[in-house]
């Protein structure tokens, strides 16, 4: 069985205030995508690593490489218009049976421990998709009012979201709906049963600028 990690970058950076798209700005004097990357060239499984970019950004992203010396093997796809459009453009791009891993790149401090364990968990199950449980208490909007909702059901939904070749690539088929807002969304469309696993606390997504700082400390080797 092979396996492969893709790992899929954003947008622009309108949000961290910057015009730089947010998996090129700088963690610990590196660009965040190769901490994405890194993470997953440690795995146990030893996955091949497709990255997924607007094709603007390609040879900026090829420039980085040769500024920060950084070599660890990896395939470069053209993304898409939306990001269902760029996971499916990585898909195309793998022929064999394998496992998927999807990852978003502007998701850095992922563990190689959770890694290892969405593979295992999706060669056994056929898919795994990482998951923590709110900490703090939710509400729900109904018309113009909220009501509790028990936090101990809720779940937030992470990255990587792992499936065995033959699920998510029959997935991809389906067109585009608006209510696709991951790859769990689309393979459930598709008639999967969506199996959670544990996910990490720190791996969360880099999205304001405060999250850049949060990251830096959680490298911090002290930490």
């Amino acid at each position: 069985m092979k396996y492969f990690a893709i790992i899929v970058g954003g947008g622009s950076g309108s949000r961290m205030l910057s015009e730089i798209p947010k998996q090129f700005m700088l963690l610990r004097g590196r660009p965040v995508l190769m901490h994405t990357i890194e993470a997953f060239h440690k795995s146990d499984y030893n996955p091949e690593i497709i990255v997924v970019l607007n094709v603007d950004f390609h040879q900026y992203w090829e420039n980085l490489c040769v500024l920060h010396n950084f070599s660890f093997p990896h395939q470069l796809v053209k993304g898409g218009t939306h990001r269902f459009d760029s996971v499916k453009n990585g898909i195309k791009a793998i022929k064999s049976k394998a496992i998927i891993a999807i990852h978003d790149a502007v998701r850095p401090l992922l563990s190689s421990q959770l890694i290892d364990r969405s593979f295992q968990e999706a060669s056994l199950s056929g898919n795994a998709v990482t998951a923590i449980k709110s900490r703090d208490s939710v509400r729900q909007q109904i018309g113009k009012h909220t009501i509790p909702l028990n936090r101990e059901e809720i779940y937030l939904i992470q990255t990587p979201q792992t499936f065995s070749s033959d699920i998510i690539k029959k997935a991809y088929r389906q067109e585009f709906r608006n209510e696709f807002t991951d790859d769990a969304s689309v393979a459930e469309h598709s008639g999967i049963k969506i199996n959670l696993i544990e996910g990490e606390y720190r791996n969360f997504k880099i999205t304001f600028p405060e999250d850049i700082r949060l990251a830096e400390i959680y490298l911090n080797p002290g930490f």
